[in-house]
């Protein structure tokens, strides 16, 4: 029986919530599809392929499919918790290094504020 690990959402330090604030301005349906995607590695972590994907270091991705397209949630599992970092509209078969630049740093500093 596997344990529900929380997902929280990063928080920058002007308190916005990038991902909390791209699900806002998708369509309810895309909101919910994306929602059980993550709740379902919620329950599931660790997992791998067709769900979740490892792009580099702590970052990972939660790969769902909204209509005809595909949207990624990129995270880090760090104490058990899974903190949401990035998410986007996938455009090309790559994701785009920058998006794994930004999960990364968005990381280091979700890191740095949890040693206050």
């Amino acid at each position: 029986m596997h344990r529900k690990i929380p997902a929280i959402f990063y928080r920058t330090a002007s308190g916005d919530e990038p991902v909390r604030d791209w699900l806002k301005g998708l369509g309810k349906s895309d909101r919910q599809s994306i929602g059980e995607d993550i709740a379902y590695v919620q329950y599931k972590w660790p997992i791998g392929k067709p769900r979740v994907d490892h792009l580099r270091g702590p970052i990972w991705e939660v790969r769902s499919k909204i209509g005809n397209r595909i949207a990624r949630v990129l995270f880090a599992v760090e104490q058990s918790e899974m903190v949401l970092l990035h998410a986007f509209i996938k455009k090309t078969q790559q994701t785009n290094p920058a998006d794994i630049e930004l999960a990364n740093k968005r990381f280091k500093e979700w890191q740095h504020g949890q040693d206050n």
